[in-house]
């Protein structure tokens, strides 16, 4: 295929992937969205738009390698999201002051309502403006749109940005001289990590991973404990991680241990949506009290139905309760190495019976080349139609990113579908199939 043909059939992909977003948009008579609609589309926080997020997926991978392809490389280099004023908006609530606020607000007073400095607040504004968050309705005259309500404080998924401008800045500021240190560098332990290089380098306490920081407050002015909490539930927000609720078969099964469980942000919407399940949450001691005020919050009816129960675990030293039909993992196998990972799955195998079974909610990694697209089709794993690169190129941005980040704060690792196979061939589990949810996977494993 020559490069001016790949180029043209890029072409038909956005063209193909745009149109089946708009006839799911339009489905039940409603309007299609643009970025500067006023409010939420319904579909924005459904948990049945699989559909959507797969299209989706295709248009933003696509789009990106045809704009990486024509446009000078320098220009493509410095295209990044700038999370960091994202952060400033997040922090100072701007999205929250203009809401309702159709007209918008000028920037000398929006200035006086935040405390920052009226000239650099609009130049902030002004860049998040032109990557499509808030709007200029007139000059120096900013409102809300669909993408900035999603840094309203109501939203979890705003607190995202938090880690970002605390944990993953000091990492990323030594990652370099991280891996070029003979210590850290050749190291796979989640205590030898650019995380806890920049530590050091601050002469900050010592610990096993950075996970014991969300008690210590070290990396964030709010408080680093709450903010991972909320995060939590705002990254199922982001990867629409809640469409497994319907996109499995919960009426095949009665009981669920949900391992890692923080405080709820899975198990809460399970129980609400199916509610024959009976849901052990299973993390830490000291997230229990958090999140037993979650359900009491959230799913009242949960609890004075005995419908849930709280136990502590820590699944590096011990397994969890024994003999649940479904244990489920959600975005936690990612944050460790291998050898971690084993133990967290050894100890899952040991509570299983024959009939249990492990979803595992995380990412898989495209391989670099098409010669596993079959076996990965067949299991049921999308494959990027041709000329895309595979993996869905930049339409999987979000999980590469992922990558590093938890190899700079545990030297955890996003793995291949081989990865997935091999780490469960070790501790006696086999894999029967896969569900792509459009960002993450279910990864269905039974006793082998």
């Amino acid at each position: 295929m020559s490069t001016e043909a790949q180029l043209e059939s890029l072409l038909e992909v956005i063209n193909s992937s745009a149109r089946q977003a708009i006839a799911e948009y339009k489905k039940g008579g409603n309007d299609v969205p643009t970025i500067n609609s006023p409010e939420f589309h319904p579909l924005d926080n459904s948990a049945h738009n699989v559909v959507l997020r797969k299209a989706v997926r295709v248009l933003e991978g696509a789009c990106q390698q045809l704009c990486a392809s024509l446009a000078p490389p320098q220009r493509t280099l410095v295209r990044c999201y700038d999370w960091v004023c994202v952060d400033i908006a997040h922090r100072k609530g701007i999205a929250d002051v203009l809401d309702n606020r159709p007209e918008g607000l000028h920037v000398n007073e929006l200035s006086r309502m935040v405390r920052i400095e009226k000239t650099k607040l609009a130049r902030i504004l002004r860049l998040l403006t032109i990557r499509g968050l808030f709007k200029e309705v007139t000059r120096d005259v900013f409102a809300n749109n669909r993408l900035s309500l999603v840094i309203k404080s109501t939203c979890n998924a705003g607190y995202l940005v938090h880690p970002g401008g605390g944990v993953e800045l000091q990492a990323a500021s030594v990652f370099f001289d991280t891996l070029n240190d003979p210590e850290y560098g050749a190291s796979h332990d989640p205590g030898k990590t650019a995380l806890h290089y920049a530590m050091k380098q601050k002469g900050l306490p010592t610990v096993s991973s950075s996970f014991e920081m969300l008690e210590m407050d070290v990396s964030h002015p709010i408080g680093r404990a709450n903010t991972f909490h909320k995060s939590m539930a705002g990254m199922g927000e982001v990867l629409g991680s809640l469409s497994v609720l319907y996109q499995y078969p919960w009426n095949e099964v009665s009981t669920v241990c949900d391992v890692g469980a923080s405080i709820g942000a899975f198990s809460i919407p399970l129980a609400k949506t199916h509610s024959h399940l009976k849901i052990i949450n299973q993390d830490l001691e000291r997230v229990m009290p958090r999140a037993k005020a979650a359900w009491e919050r959230e799913a009242p009816e949960a609890l004075q139905d005995q419908r849930i129960d709280f136990v502590s675990l820590n699944f590096f030293e011990e397994a969890p309760v024994a003999g649940q039909d479904v244990y489920y993992l959600r975005l936690v196998v990612h944050d460790w190495p291998d050898a971690k990972a084993l133990t967290i799955l050894r100890h899952v195998r040991k509570a299983m019976a024959p009939h249990s079974r492990v979803l595992i909610q995380d990412f898989i990694i495209g391989n670099a080349d098409r010669s596993s697209d079959g076996a990965a089709k067949n299991i049921g794993v999308d494959i990027a139609p041709e000329p895309m690169l595979p993996g869905f190129g930049s339409g999987n941005t979000f999980m590469y990113q992922q990558d590093l980040i938890v190899l700079m704060e545990n030297n955890g690792k996003e793995r291949l579908l081989d990865d997935w196979t091999a780490l469960a061939t070790a501790v006696g589990l086999r894999l029967e199939k896969v569900y792509d949810l459009g960002d993450t996977a279910i990864l269905d494993f039974r006793v082998a």
